[in-house]
């Protein structure tokens, strides 16, 4: 963990509902943690929960919202007191923050994604730290990210990250349940995320949260594929941040992946949804993952749903089996026109051509 945590200069640092909402001196804690990281020459990008838990407290409400416009109007009441507290402790340690919401619209698309990147990026050479947190004031079930824990992976690419850190209610990963077992023992390192998810991993969160450990090790596992360590520790441990940088175990330190994505590659694999898919044929198939190759249309047996050139589309084998998935250059329709055929074939069919590949390698991603 000690190499990992000195060579970060750029870190993500996630915190979750149950730690700013179960101590009122976090915020202060949180300020002064950032301090002295930003003076170590390190930059500090925080991913915030918490919106809907103060704003829970602010209206007297014991359970979490059940619906969206619940949701939505709990998010506007809390998401004021919540800044609120951030403004306040960050400007007691001189540090000046910037607010950021985002949804998944404003990540799956690629001109709002590379925006968003300019401005975060415009934020931190100014010396600003950015405070990014779901904009559940708007969000529906079609634009929600989920939990805040998939937004913290996705905003590691975002802003080309060293080291993701998510503090949460719970000491890391165990090999069972630590609040039913008290035997339950911490796994300090996890080589490979992707390997398996133990049952221990639960999707059970807390009161005022909304994802369990399984989203974490999904997050994780999501900025593993972008060649990024993730810390999940206890923010409830007041010196946490301090012992992570002093190379302390602490939590649980999930490795990144041998073969890192490209940042294009990343966000076409976990920041989009595919808009439909395309059935492949065996041969197909072993051209793009034995052959390395693109996606001609001569591969291609159905499609399934509408979509234009340019969205992100599923690649499934004659099973059903999602492989792949890339960045289309024809329509459902102009594909439907192709299908089966050889690319000197498609201006014959279409009456025009815009590119030999239905998806070009390096639009494509092999999962």
């Amino acid at each position: 963990m000690e190499k990992i945590v000195k060579g970060a200069r750029r870190l993500v640092l996630k915190i979750g509902s149950a730690v700013l909402a179960g101590d009122c001196d976090i915020f202060r804690r949180i300020a002064a943690d950032v301090r002295g990281l930003k003076a170590g020459g390190r930059e500090v990008v925080i991913v915030s929960s918490g919106a809907v838990a103060i704003g829970m407290k602010v209206l007297g409400l014991g359970a979490r919202p059940a619906t969206i416009p619940e949701t939505q109007a709990v998010a506007s009441a809390g998401q004021l007191n919540l800044m609120l507290n951030y403004k306040k402790a960050f400007s007691a340690e001189g540090l000046l923050m910037g607010q950021i919401l985002l949804t998944h619209d404003d990540l799956k698309d690629r001109k709002r994604f590379l925006n968003a990147r300019n401005t975060i990026s415009t934020l931190l050479k100014m010396g600003i730290v950015p405070v990014i947190n779901e904009n559940d004031t708007v969000a529906t079930e079609e634009i929600k990210l989920g939990d805040n824990d998939e937004l913290s992976a996705l905003v590691t690419n975002l802003v080309n990250a060293d080291l993701l850190i998510i503090l949460t209610d719970i000491n890391g990963l165990y090999d069972s349940d630590p609040r039913a077992n008290p035997r339950a023992r911490r796994i300090a390192v996890v080589r490979d995320v992707g390997e398996t998810i133990p049952e221990s991993a639960g999707d059970v969160a807390g009161p005022l949260g909304s994802g369990g450990m399984r989203s974490k090790m999904l997050a994780a596992s999501m900025a593993a594929h972008f060649g990024v360590a993730t810390i999940v520790a206890s923010g409830l441990n007041s010196d946490v941040i301090k012992k992570i940088f002093k190379g302390e175990s602490i939590g649980t330190l999930f490795l990144p992946a041998k073969q890192r994505l490209t940042s294009r590659k990343h966000w076409i694999a976990f920041s989009t949804r595919p808009t439909g898919r395309v059935i492949i044929d065996e041969g197909g198939r072993r051209a793009l993952l034995d052959g390395k190759k693109s996606l001609l249309p001569s591969g291609i047996l159905e499609v399934d749903g509408v979509f234009e050139s340019g969205e992100v589309i599923h690649c499934v084998d004659a099973e059903g089996m999602e492989f792949a998935r890339g960045l289309t250059n024809y329509s459902s329709e102009e594909i439907k026109l192709i299908k089966g055929f050889n690319s000197r074939e498609i201006k014959d069919k279409l009456g025009y051509k815009v590119y030999d590949e239905v998806i070009h390698r390096d639009n494509l991603v092999v999962l």
